[in-house]
């Protein structure tokens, strides 16, 4: 047995008796493995850490209460409207709103809002509908009537009953076809002079055909 390639960081047995060559440099690829295999271990250990803290929950923060309040008016100096609010941060609101009604009175509304909806509380209950006049009821009724008859007739008669549509009389037919020869002329007219027109630009335009081509012969000769 003798010792080769000592103090190069590697090294073999030779063992002649035997013919078989034992060389001890396998120990350091078995070495650079265990390094890899750790290496790997190490960084699956590190995206497990990340994936917890991926799929952890936050928890909400603390209630964020608020207050407000403001005074209004339609004009400098003039205030006919207030309103203030409180939130606890939790979903609960209380407030309070007042306004001039065009009676000149205060009206104020305090409400609640909480999970179950939104619940006021009025001053004055609320005022009740103008009921009509007498003139304003007769006039309803006799439109209630009426429709009924016309809805009536219409129910017997679904088709307009040609006898009792209107007649023209003498004067009517007469000035209506007065009105039809009229338009007749001012349209035999308009045509007239459509016609006039179109003519006139043709020759325009044959003229203008005509001029350019002599410029062109004189240009060629």
């Amino acid at each position: 047995m003798k010792v080769i390639g000592a103090g190069q960081g590697r090294f073999g047995i030779t063992f002649t008796g035997l013919g078989l060559v034992i060389n001890l440099a396998v120990h350091e690829m078995i070495l650079t493995c265990t390094l890899l295999l750790c290496a790997a271990a190490l960084s699956s250990c590190d995206v497990l850490h990340l994936q917890q803290e991926q799929l952890t929950t936050s928890t909400e923060g603390p209630p964020k209460p608020y207050a407000f309040s403001y005074t209004a008016g339609r004009f400098p100096g003039h205030t006919d409207r207030q309103h203030a609010e409180v939130s606890d941060g939790s979903g609960v609101v209380r407030g309070t709103f007042s306004y001039v009604d065009p009676r000149q009175k205060v009206r104020t509304v305090d409400y609640v809002a909480d999970r179950e909806g939104f619940h006021p509380v009025l001053s004055d209950p609320l005022p009740e509908h103008p009921t009509d006049s007498e003139s304003v009821a007769r006039a309803k009724d006799r439109h209630f009537q009426l429709y009924a008859k016309i809805a009536e007739e219409h129910a017997q008669h679904p088709y307009p009953d040609e006898t009792s549509v209107p007649r023209q009389s003498e004067a009517v037919a007469a000035a209506a076809a007065k009105h039809a020869n009229l338009f007749r002329v001012i349209a035999e007219q308009h045509a007239r002079i459509a016609a006039e027109r179109e003519a006139l630009q043709q020759e325009e335009q044959q003229r203008l055909l005509l001029e350019q081509q002599e410029e062109d012969g004189h240009l060629l000769h």
